[in-house]
């Protein structure tokens, strides 16, 4: 890992670093927030965060405000980049496909197959870099907003062992039956509407073998909300299957980080609950 950046925030240290990835095959780039409470005689539990279309690692650490609380309650941040990079990567000139849009799946079609395995990449490759090079616990909390919000849920549904607890802001609940989602599905995963299932929450959710607890806040001035977001096929598929959702709708609230400052907090508290923190 190459440290290209340190800085001190409420006690503790925000660090990013590059590394080669060997899931993704190519350079990627990681932020670390470490509370005061980490260091040599003391490991501490990992929020992973997953942000959404056209971020990188640095949107939800410059924005949501989330570094007091987590100095606080003692509790690591670790926000990874949201696609593979660089000139070897595909991409498309959209902003919701290609680089910036790696959608937390494992591609299967050509060119995005060689480099788009993000899902493997957030929920195997980093977590073990990650236990291995700081003073962190295995014990592992998983968040997002928008696409990321998406994939934490999706990495909540297909490997519920490795974390305690999820949460999402605005997230994609249906992606085989949002705009966002389709048009990447086709790209990643073909045609074949069969392999979609395994990428979408609202379906997953209904056939959990493990449930956590989980919470989503939706805001309801979103403009994206009906089209795109369709929080109620989750509520719909949790109601079906018993499965201990909070989900909670704000009025007023927007997509934007403005939303997600407001709220981060509470949703920081909420997987210090169950990380025992």
């Amino acid at each position: 890992m190459e440290n290209i950046s340190v800085n001190k925030s409420f006690g503790g240290w925000h660090r990013q670093y590059l590394h080669d990835s060997e899931t993704l095959g190519c350079r990627m780039r990681f932020a670390v927030y470490l509370p005061p409470q980490a260091g040599a005689s003391r490991r501490v539990p990992v929020l992973y965060w997953l942000s959404g279309l056209t971020c990188t690692d640095e949107n939800f650490m410059q924005k949501a405000g989330a570094q007091r609380v987590a100095a606080e309650l003692g509790m690591a941040i670790v926000a990874p980049d949201t696609s593979p990079r660089g000139a070897e990567a595909a991409d498309d000139e959209a902003f919701d496909l290609g680089q910036g849009a790696g959608f937390y799946l494992n591609a299967t079609q050509a060119p995005w197959d060689r480099h788009y395995r993000m899902y493997d990449y957030v929920s195997r490759e980093l977590p073990a870099l990650i236990e291995a090079n700081f003073p962190v616990t295995e014990q592992r909390a998983v968040a997002g907003h928008s696409m990321g919000g998406h994939g934490a849920l999706i990495c909540a549904l297909k490997r519920p062992q490795d974390y305690v607890s999820a949460s999402a802001f605005s997230p994609i609940c249906h992606p085989v039956n949002a705009p966002w989602g389709q048009k990447a599905f086709a790209a990643y995963l073909g045609e074949d509407r069969a392999a979609w299932e395994d990428w979408d929450a609202s379906l997953l959710l209904k056939h959990a073998q493990r449930q956590l607890p989980l919470r989503v806040d939706i805001g309801l001035a979103d403009s994206f909300l009906d089209v795109q977001l369709q929080p109620e096929a989750l509520e719909r598929a949790a109601r079906d299957c018993g499965y201990p959702l909070e989900l909670h709708r704000h009025a007023e609230y927007d997509h934007s980080y403005y939303f997600v400052a407001s709220l981060i907090e509470e949703q920081l508290r909420f997987h210090a609950r169950h990380l025992g923190l």
